[in-house]
């Protein structure tokens, strides 16, 4: 071997042996440098000062009788979640008492639905009770670099689904995430409540832009207190029990991304005391017992329990020995909650407000199938990211005792929509009439009188080109870029188990027909999807799709 060969071959091995790695280990680097790149510095915890919110107010503006608001929205929630329904997590193991509570006092809503299928959108339509087709807030803002994470950990041929596509030359000429907002033109209920004489408060997440137009306090808030990022706490906190999710593409961005951190009326991020549900909840009762002569309105925004998941390890004994451990984190990360909401009327009972305080309390949308959690949104087929009932039912329940008897129960379908002209009417704030509202209040119905009508007695999804409509009992889906078309009688079949497209045509033309006019002069989205995923139906990412089983493709 000559002196070349003695020197080079090696050298080539070496080089070699290096970029087999580098492929090896490509996902590994990769979260690597997305932990560390432009990563903002965390200041230690901030001492929050609400206001009291002493504005003069006119008797035009307030009356003895002004209620104030809580209105508690998770994120994430299976309906099944819930003992209210029957439920329960782990079969039942785990049990919602408070939130049952919240429930049995007030006013159940048997059929209500999220704005859509994800968490930003549904945000936006519950504070300005319009739809998309209006706003053109139609899909969810994503950080930067998440849509390449999904793709790369979501193209798996295990699965048996068809591969993440990616629109990079869309990606790389979207507004930046911060950027990507409500717009200042349209009006918050905390905008209406707030010049009818309501201080107001957000507390947790928002996901509607963090621009000078679009945070919280541009949009009719006196106070936020922001879920800057999202861990619960820091990964190697004593108190802490993490459950990652291996097939979970969004969880392997947030847990490489996300930080402990919040910030106060646009302040510089600091840490939060605490687990994030028990610090928010303390803030809101902290909040409440501040002392004014105005109502309030209090948005309790929960990340619970979206990923990634975390559950204090008092609340992951509490629950007991349920498996996988995926499942128990996440049982206690509903326990968490359901301790929030009963502290929360705690706190109003000691104040002496709790008769004259409306507590609306919902999801943000159906529970997440990449989680491979099976049961979450039992009966109902799909998930997070579908426009089956899975991922569109959620709870909807109003406490307000002044108002509200005990043991209502409203069978109408309603909506997200409908929440913000329900906080409207609680407070005698008049609506704006420069624009369409394309909710109604549910407050008379709630109240057990009256009746819930719409002008053409549908409801509305849609991302991207894959929509759906209610009307009546009857529902239809569709995939446009499929040419998928679903039906389903939800009287005969709530769980939508028998499709009828193909045997009664004449009712699908007919509901096509309202979507026609519903998008007919539709707002063009203010920022454009980039990402199209397939979402099994009926089998959660951990169960590998069969031929013929069902899939949507989801745009966002």
């Amino acid at each position: 071997m000559t002196v070349w060969n003695r020197r080079v071959v090696p050298i080539l091995a070496v080089l070699l042996l290096l970029f087999l790695t580098l492929i090896l280990l490509r996902k590994q680097l990769i979260l690597m440098v997305l932990a560390y790149a432009n990563q903002p510095d965390i200041d230690v915890h901030l001492a929050i000062e609400w206001q009291a919110g002493e504005r003069t107010i006119s008797a035009q503006d307030q009356t003895s009788s002004s209620p104030n608001i809580v209105f508690i929205l998770v994120d994430d929630l299976g309906i099944n979640d819930l003992s209210t329904f029957g439920g329960g997590v782990a079969g039942g193991q785990v049990q919602t008492p408070n939130i049952d509570r919240l429930a049995g006092e007030g006013v159940v809503f048997e059929q209500a639905y999220s704005g859509t299928a994800t968490c930003a959108p549904s945000r936006a339509m519950l504070m300005t009770g319009r739809y998309p087709s209006r706003t053109g807030f139609e899909f969810t803002p994503t950080p930067d670099g998440m849509g390449r994470i999904i793709e790369l950990f979501s193209n798996n041929d295990e699965l048996g689904l068809p591969p993440v596509k990616r629109n990079a030359a869309v990606a790389n000429h979207q507004p930046r995430f911060e950027e990507q907002g409500l717009p200042g033109s349209e009006i918050t209920v905390a905008e209406l409540l707030q010049q009818t004489g309501y201080r107001t408060a957000h507390i947790g997440k928002w996901h509607l832009g963090r621009s000078l137009e679009s945070r919280p306090t541009a949009q009719g808030f006196d106070d936020s207190l922001l879920m800057a990022s999202g861990l619960y706490l820091p990964v190697d906190d004593p108190n802490v029990v993490n459950a990652r999710v291996p097939f979970d593409a969004i969880g392997e961005f947030l847990w490489a991304r996300m930080r402990y951190a919040a910030s106060f009326n646009d302040s510089d991020w600091f840490e939060p005391q605490g687990y994030l549900t028990d610090y928010w909840t303390n803030e809101a009762i902290r909040f409440i017992e501040t002392p004014s002569s105005q109502p309030f309105f209090l948005y309790l925004a929960h990340w619970g329990v979206h990923t990634p998941l975390q559950a204090t390890r008092a609340d992951y004994e509490a629950v007991g020995p349920i498996e996988p451990h995926t499942l128990r984190v996440y049982a206690a990360m509903v326990r968490a909650l359901d301790r929030s909401v009963g502290r929360l009327l705690e706190a109003l009972e000691r104040q002496g407000i709790a008769d004259n305080t409306l507590i609306v309390f919902s999801s943000d949308n159906g529970g997440a199938g990449y989680l491979g959690l099976n049961d979450i949104n039992a009966p109902y087929r799909g998930w997070k990211l579908t426009l089956f009932e899975g991922g569109l039912r959620v709870p909807l329940f109003m406490r307000w005792p002044n108002r509200i008897p005990p043991g209502q129960r409203v069978r109408t379908p309603v909506a997200h929509i409908d929440v913000m002209p329900t906080l409207a009417a609680a407070a005698a704030a008049n609506l704006p009439t420069d624009r369409v509202i394309d909710g109604v209040s549910l407050l008379s119905a709630a109240a057990g009188g009256g009746t819930i009508d719409r002008p053409d007695d549908a409801l509305y999804w849609s991302s991207g080109s894959y929509r759906a409509v209610r009307a009546g009992d009857w529902k239809l889906q569709v995939e446009e870029a499929r040419g998928v078309k679903r039906l389903y009688n939800l009287a005969d079949d709530p769980t939508e188990q028998q499709d009828l497209s193909t045997q009664l045509p004449e009712q699908v033309s007919s509901l096509e027909r309202l979507m026609a006019a519903h998008w007919a002069n539709a707002r063009p989205p203010l920022f454009r999807h980039t990402i199209e995923g397939p979402v099994a139906v009926d089998k959660t990412q951990a169960q590998p799709l069969e031929p013929g089983e069902e899939y949507v493709v989801w745009p966002n």
